[in-house]
């Protein structure tokens, strides 16, 4: 098959046959029909967080179930599903409390000693590493049963597979990780995909005033298609300034969406008392944040979100169905359907911040 393999830092993806093994007892093999060129692919090439090389990067998709293991019981050949980067094993303390985005479990991963999901017949050194249980930059994908979910078959695979990262981590952050209630104040910094899924996100949850916050107005315009009640051009000025004087005192929820310790420390200053800041953007590893100590007094927070603290099994259905009902405008986050050969353009798209979402189509 082909796939789109990442072999060194700051290097474009390569387009290589890759071999894919078959699956084990709770394993998967699905035919990818969609993937997401996300930011959190980006990084990784950029090596602002570390993975093993080579590897089939992608993690935001959606395909056809072509084939399960002996004890697989969620999905059958011929579903439609939708993937998710944060497996769970089902059975460890995050897992049976209900945080099945916290699992750290190495169960939904081979053995050591067994033939790997991925490998190159070719090639001397023949292991393919799985990019966070995955790997969707290829025709099709192995991944563990408990890394995907069933969904009605009317659901178009190139918005189904936006649910797969984007979506789910905006939205969840909103709805699981800050509890937004409906009347209360939010502020999203940073209109991507994700950041246009928390505004969206926030608009589903009765949010009283939603204010997006970015550089680009072409993105601003598209978060008042969201749902933004406001917009702030963060290149004209202090968001921060804009924001506090918008709102008379700060907001009840402010959410940074794109990684930065500037943006970070701008989503703590603009809360209002009592308010939290969800960090949902991926902070380079060795970046500190600085916040101000006596403003805790106010009783403001700070917290991450990982993948929108979902229920994936659970959260993803229910977003295709808000999606059916005109709740979730996914359409609109599209920028360019592409071949998996344009992934690297979809990649310079992402550095210059023109763009909502690529998504790659298969045939």
């Amino acid at each position: 098959m082909k796939a789109a393999v990442f072999r060194e830092v700051g290097k474009p993806l390569q387009i290589e046959d890759v071999s894919i093994s078959k699956p084990g007892p709770h394993e998967v093999l699905i035919r990818t029909k969609a993937a997401g060129v996300c930011h959190s692919d980006l990084h990784f090439v950029e090596g602002k967080y570390p993975h093993p090389a080579p590897a089939v990067l992608g993690h935001e998709s959606a395909g056809i179930v072509e084939a399960v293991g002996s004890e697989v019981r969620t999905v059958k050949p011929g579903d439609h599903v939708i993937t998710c980067l944060s497996a769970f094993c089902g059975h460890c303390n995050h897992c049976v409390t209900g945080h099945l985005s916290r699992c750290i479990s190495g169960d939904v991963r081979r053995e050591k000693g067994d033939s790997p999901r991925l490998f190159r017949e070719d090639a001397a050194a023949p292991a393919m590493n799985q990019f966070l249980n995955l790997s969707s930059f290829a025709e099709q994908m192995l991944i563990h049963e408990h890394a995907c979910v069933a969904i009605r078959k009317d659901m178009p695979f190139d918005v189904a597979a936006l649910i797969g990262c984007s979506v789910t981590t905006g939205v969840g952050a909103v709805i699981h990780t800050s509890n937004v209630r409906p009347g209360e104040t939010v502020a999203v910094i940073g209109c991507g995909g994700v950041g246009l899924a928390a505004v969206n996100g926030a608009a589903i949850a009765g949010a009283g005033r939603i204010i997006a916050i970015d550089m680009h107005g072409s993105k601003l315009n598209l978060a008042k298609e969201f749902g933004a009640t406001d917009v702030v051009d963060a290149s004209q000025g202090n968001p921060v300034a804009q924001v506090l004087e918008m709102t008379g005192g700060g907001v009840d929820h402010s959410f940074e969406a794109i990684g930065l310790k500037a943006t970070t420390e701008q989503a703590f200053k603009m809360l209002a008392r009592g308010g939290t800041a969800n960090v949902i953007g991926m902070i380079p590893v060795g970046v500190n944040i600085e916040l101000h100590g006596a403003d805790f007094l106010a009783e403001k927070r700070i917290q991450g979100s990982l993948m929108g603290s979902n229920r994936f099994p659970v959260d993803m259905p229910r977003f295709v169905d808000f999606y059916m009902t005109g709740k979730l405008k996914l359409d609109q986050m599209i920028s360019r359907r592409i071949k998996l050969d344009q992934v690297n353009d979809a990649f310079e798209e992402l550095k210059r911040g023109e763009l909502a979402r690529s998504v790659i189509v298969f045939d």
